[in-house]
């Protein structure tokens, strides 16, 4: 398994290189009617910069990735499933350094571990006005996850395996004030893992769908 991870995330690193699905991925788990705006810049009113990990690693035969739930809080992610990541900071080089750090403090696993192969497509969050940039990085072997005792409610690991099975995943209906929406998920140990993040892992699929392994 060792040597097979290693050839998927070398070919996933020369994948990475080359054009980017894009929208084309990522609106086949946008919540509908979509909202075009989330593909376009808003001059009017700027986006803040933020960085999430797709994080791989080799597991159980197959290869995995870690995603974290998030406590109730009074905020527009309150309780939903995301990957590691966070806001910009000063001190951040880049989005991929954020990434990092913040894989760091909210999960527990340390940077220097992790080696970053590239990036999908840059994806805006409407709710909270963030324009994500998702690096995608890898570590050898399963690591200690210690996640934050204030920020992570717990860790979901989850295979790609698992995420291309086309029976875990489903539409939810959801209300917001006079708004409704369908959402499409995926099922990760019966959470409901929509929005950005689902729209992220859909182009991820996509551009690994023929690297052979998963």
């Amino acid at each position: 398994m060792q040597k097979d991870f290693k050839e998927f995330v070398f070919r996933l690193g020369e994948r990475l290189d080359k054009p980017l699905p894009g929208r084309d991925a990522q609106v086949k788990m946008a919540p509908y009617p979509v909202d075009e705006s989330r593909f376009q810049e808003n001059l009017s009113k700027p986006s803040r910069p933020g960085g999430v990990m797709i994080l791989l690693y080799p597991h159980n035969g197959d290869i995995y990735l870690p995603l974290m739930k998030r406590p109730t809080y009074t905020g527009a992610h309150s309780g939903q499933v995301s990957f590691p990541g966070g806001k910009f900071e000063q001190e951040d080089l880049d989005l991929r350094t954020t990434a990092l750090r913040e894989t760091e403090e909210e999960i527990g696993v340390r940077s220097e571990e992790v080696e970053v192969i590239g990036a999908l497509s840059e994806l805006f969050i409407i709710a909270s006005n963030f324009k994500v940039y998702p690096s995608v990085g890898y570590v050898s072997k399963r690591p200690v996850f210690v996640p934050d005792a204030v920020e992570v409610e717990s860790v979901l690991e989850v295979s790609l395996s698992h995420l291309r099975d086309l029976s875990r995943r489903g539409v939810e209906q959801m209300t917001f004030g006079n708004y409704t929406i369908h959402s499409p998920y995926f099922d990760v140990d019966g959470h409901v893992v929509w929005g950005a993040t689902a729209m992220m892992l859909s182009e991820f699929l996509d551009v690994t769908a023929d690297l052979g392994l998963t």
